[in-house]
């Protein structure tokens, strides 16, 4: 979905007008932005939060040439077990 199908989709579901709900999912990315340092987590969807890769090895595809891979940090996003149970079982659970 995009962003605009995503407002107008909520709206119909809360009967709340598309401004205010366009306008709740901004303050929700900025706010998540600014606490993704200690943990930010959506309630039934999952948390966002910053990782420390280790350096490592890996290989450049092109030339099958070995590279070192510096440490860094990442930011993930944890899916919460709530919507995983939830779209799997819509989805008649995991392909193998």
């Amino acid at each position: 979905m995009t962003k605009t199908e995503t407002v107008r989709e909520l709206s119909e579901r809360s009967g709340v007008d598309r401004k205010q709900v366009g306008s709740v999912l901004e303050e929700l990315a900025k706010l998540s932005y600014e606490q993704a340092r200690d943990g930010f987590t959506i309630p039934g969807l999952g948390k966002l939060v910053l990782v420390d890769r280790k350096a490592r090895m890996g290989r450049n595809p092109a030339t099958g040439e070995q590279i070192q891979i510096p440490a860094k940090r990442v930011l993930k996003f944890r899916i919460a077990k709530q919507a995983k149970d939830a779209v799997l079982a819509a989805k008649g659970g995991r392909k193998k």
